[in-house]
């Protein structure tokens, strides 16, 4: 394992002498525009090993990407090398059709100390509530980012971690004045966690679970979502959705597009740049 292949698979080539804020943000965004958000080895038959070499191998060399578990710990792992003050944590993501948080913790997430003051960093929830930039641990702040404006709640030593919507506009549908769930409110709920210090031996359980529970939505759909310079691309089966943030005032541009079995293929090689070793069952 070697940090300047880490760096040559996320195309990071800039200077990095200080463990600060400029270098941790330049990495992770390095980080979420290269290597996606993805659970496709469960779709090819493949099993999930949670160890630091196996998800290595399968990120920098194989050029693949990860879920949280995965992708979240070789950052973890980079950022130890880098030199930054950095403990994983456990969340509870939000379950919007249930309308409540998960009784157990299934995500992982990134606390960094820089002089003093706590980062959250999460390179592992995909879509349009991933995260572009280190998320300062203050609570009631609006932090606005590319995505959207992103906040942290703090409750008796629980945080919550939230984002505002914006309106999509979908070329293709006659009703394009609408946000993603608007019986919701304008508030989507994302996770809450705790700032107990985790180990990813923690998450063996969970990895081991997510991979055989049929109900979970990761075994239910193939997902595989990337983070642009300006939006985002996520193919979740054979749809493949493009979206450009902030197209107009508060609104993003939303393109979906279904796909053959055989474009799901080149798709996924042609955007994401990722050759899958067996065959992907959408």
């Amino acid at each position: 394992m070697n940090i300047q292949e880490y760096f040559g698979r996320i195309s990071y080539n800039e200077p990095h002498k200080d463990a600060d804020l400029q270098t941790l943000t330049a990495v992770f965004q390095h980080h979420i525009q290269t290597i996606p958000f993805e659970n496709l080895s469960m779709h090819c038959g493949e099993a999930i090993e949670l160890d630091l070499q196996s998800t290595y191998n399968k990120i920098v060399r194989k050029k693949r990407g990860g879920w949280c578990l995965e992708t979240n710990h070789l950052l973890f792992w980079a950022l130890q090398e880098l030199g930054y003050d950095v403990c994983i944590l456990g969340a509870n993501s939000y379950e919007p059709a249930e309308k409540g948080y998960c009784t157990e913790i299934n995500h992982i997430l990134l606390k960094v100390v820089i002089e003093g003051d706590s980062y959250i960093v999460d390179a592992g929830f995909g879509g349009a509530y991933q995260m572009w930039q280190p998320l300062m641990l203050i609570s009631g702040k609006d932090q606005p980012q590319a995505p959207g404006i992103f906040h942290l709640m703090e409750d008796d030593g629980t945080w919550y971690f939230e984002k505002v919507k914006r309106k999509h506009y979908i070329p293709e549908h006659s009703n394009n004045d609408f946000p993603d769930t608007p019986e919701l409110g304008n508030i989507r709920k994302i996770y809450r966690f705790t700032l107990e210090p985790r180990h990813i031996d923690d998450f063996q359980e969970l990895n081991a679970y997510l991979q055989a529970c049929p109900d979970n939505i990761l075994r239910k759909k193939s997902i595989c979502t990337l983070q642009t310079t300006n939006g985002l691309l996520a193919l979740v089966g054979w749809s493949l959705t493009e979206m450009k943030y902030n197209y107009t005032e508060g609104m993003d541009l939303v393109n979906i597009t279904t796909l053959t079995d055989e474009e799901v293929e080149k798709t996924l090689k042609d955007k994401f740049s990722i050759v899958l070793e067996n065959k992907l069952v959408p």
